[in-house]
């Protein structure tokens, strides 16, 4: 069952990017007036705000990639679930970091959560080496 439980939530953390990257693309808003990635203190000086939508939206498909792959591991019992699920929160931290505006107020609007809940799987995975999934 915990498998079964993990494995959802990460393809279900996963696809959460997926919305990011409409976002980005300027497919839909998430919220009125959200204006993620624009403001970017990494990129939007020197690529501008509409490359760096597309990188962004480039970085969150790859992230629900990652994520959709490292579940599916973990659902279909599969060892490699490991560094897939490591990589991918780690590289989501980074991307959320990198295309943060260097604000701090509307945080949940630009990834704070997804933050919160990559450091999370990275502490559950690496440090207190959970969860233990006997496959």
């Amino acid at each position: 069952m915990l498998r079964f439980i993990v494995g959802v939530f990460i393809v279900l953390h996963g696809l959460v990017h997926l919305l990011y990257c409409g976002q980005s693309r300027r497919l839909f808003e998430l919220q009125p007036e959200m204006v993620w990635p624009d403001g970017s203190w990494a990129f939007s000086k020197l690529l501008g705000d509409g490359k760096t939508r597309m990188l962004a939206s480039i970085s969150c498909l790859l992230a629900a990639i990652g994520f959709a792959a490292g579940g599916a591991g973990i659902l279909l019992r599969q060892a490699w679930w490991h560094p897939v699920v490591v990589g991918s929160a780690a590289f989501s931290a980074l991307i959320i970091f990198l295309f943060w505006d260097g604000k701090m107020k509307k945080l949940d609007d630009k990834g704070f959560v997804g933050l919160l809940i990559n450091t999370v799987i990275l502490a559950a995975v690496l440090i207190f080496q959970w969860p233990y999934l006997e496959f």
